[in-house]
């Protein structure tokens, strides 16, 4: 009589707020060890014949190839498939495809619009599922942004990061991966543009064991003296372009210039913008092309931060 096979299911990461701490910290040495290896040029067959599947409803420049990249550099490979090569696009259920897709790779990863996508898809495959991006969470930027944090200051905890715009998906993550490691997180956003209230109540109870602050303000000059880090990020995200010119008008005095820059006090305070940039809207070429920008090493963080998260999830 044949046996049934028992499922079972790796760790996935939907957002940061499910990873703990030591997770955090795990994931962020192992990215510092893996960027070494690489930049020596030693080899790094850690996915041996693995298979990523890429689920993408949004377009993409740097999740596309920084996974791609990373899943080759490991050995590995990733199957790229738009919402037009999936029967997703037909009528076929979120949770069918996690259950079709686990029967023929190693983990997902998935770039959507709707963070239940992400959660369904989590609920029902078995292999591990990576959050590409959501309306709610973008953890794979955060997971980066933290690590380039750590490059430039030699350390998180004590850091303080003024957050400058709309309270989208990436201040979300940087708010859970904040709380965790110890970084101070003020968000300066306009009225009625601040992040889930949900999401800084919970930022704030995980910050109550590493003396992180967690901060909501209107307020630009409070809200930026003495940051180490200014980070901005569009104001109108992808699917809200009818409302482009309605927040360009309210986030204006937000823009990140010289003039912003200065209110921190500090002459290192580093700049970071997850990319894409309008530049001449949230950030001006003056600051994102200064010493104090670090935007081109962040971006090429992704690879390598995700690069260790491939490896601890499916590895």
């Amino acid at each position: 009589m044949a046996t049934k096979q028992i499922e079972t299911k790796r760790k996935d990461l939907t957002s940061l707020s499910n990873a703990t701490a030591e997770e955090l910290q795990g994931w962020l040495q192992l990215a510092q060890k893996l960027k070494k290896e690489s930049k020596a040029g030693r080899r790094q067959p850690l996915l041996e014949g693995k298979v990523l599947a890429m689920i993408f409803q949004k377009s993409s420049t740097r999740t596309r190839i920084s996974f791609e990249a990373a899943m080759l550099q490991l050995g590995g490979h990733a199957m790229f498939l738009s919402s037009n090569d999936l029967q997703l696009g037909r009528g076929e259920t979120v949770a069918d495809t996690a259950r079709v897709l686990s029967r023929y790779v190693d983990g997902i990863m998935a770039r959507v619009y709707k963070h239940s996508d992400i959660e369904t898809l989590a609920k029902h495959a078995t292999v591990p599922v990576i959050n590409g991006l959501s309306d709610y969470s973008h953890p794979c930027q955060a997971l980066a942004d933290y690590l380039t944090i750590l490059e430039h200051k030699g350390r998180l905890q004590g850091v303080k990061l003024a957050y400058v715009g709309d309270g989208n998906n990436v201040a979300h993550s940087l708010l859970f991966g904040g709380a965790k490691l110890g970084v101070s997180v003020t968000c300066v956003t306009p009225q009625g543009y601040e992040p889930s209230e949900e999401v800084v109540s919970k930022a704030r109870e995980d910050a109550r064991s590493t003396g992180a602050q967690i901060e909501v303000t209107g307020d630009a000059a409070a809200g930026l003296r003495g940051a180490d880090v200014i980070y901005t990020d569009v104001w109108a995200s992808m699917g809200q372009e009818a409302e482009h010119a309605k927040r360009v008008e309210i986030f204006k005095h937000l823009q990140v210039n010289a003039a912003l820059l200065a209110k921190t006090g500090k002459k290192d305070t580093l700049f970071m913008h997850c990319l894409p940039a309008h530049r001449g809207e949230e950030v001006t070429d003056e600051v994102a092309d200064s010493p104090n920008s670090v935007i081109f090493d962040e971006a090429e963080n992704r690879l390598h931060a995700q690069k260790a998260l491939l490896v601890s999830l499916m590895g």
